[in-house]
């Protein structure tokens, strides 16, 4: 039996050189726990990954993302990820985090080390797997 790839949007959101992640919770249920990661997340029925990625945002950080611009799509058998990118407007600090432990605007030395310091997790924490190589491919395509 095959099975459909499950479709999600994530989003690479960029101030001063610098990339928004969040810090994934601490559950084991979850893709990448305690892990840094993108924005975004799966998308509902007959939504496109465009407008499932302003749902998502929205939900997670009460941000309305503008001039969204395609990047390219990482899929295997199992995923499918729709990857956009857009400036992130306002202060980090405007931001409302209603999914994960905490966020950051991460600079490109961290993605290229793989971690980064929360201090509200107070700890050095992975990024995860995939979003470190995503933001590795945005950076050498210098867009």
């Amino acid at each position: 039996m095959n099975e459909t790839p499950v479709s999600v949007a994530l989003a690479i959101l960029t101030q001063n050189d610098q990339f928004l992640m969040q810090l994934r919770d601490d559950k084991p249920d979850i893709a990448y726990p305690g892990h840094w990661g993108l924005f975004g997340g799966h998308l509902e029925l007959n939504e496109t990954p465009e407008e499932g990625l302003k749902r998502e945002v929205l939900e997670e950080i009460e941000y309305t993302i503008t001039n969204l611009v395609k990047f390219r799509c990482y899929g295997d058998s199992k995923i499918t990820r729709h990857i956009y990118y857009a400036p992130l407007t306002v202060p980090i600090g405007h931001l409302i985090l209603h999914e994960g432990w905490d966020l950051a605007l991460v600079p490109p030395e961290a993605i290229r080390q793989g971690s980064y310091y929360s201090a509200k997790a107070n700890r050095i924490s992975p990024l995860g797997g995939i979003h470190q190589q995503i933001l590795l491919d945005f950076i050498k395509a210098e867009l």
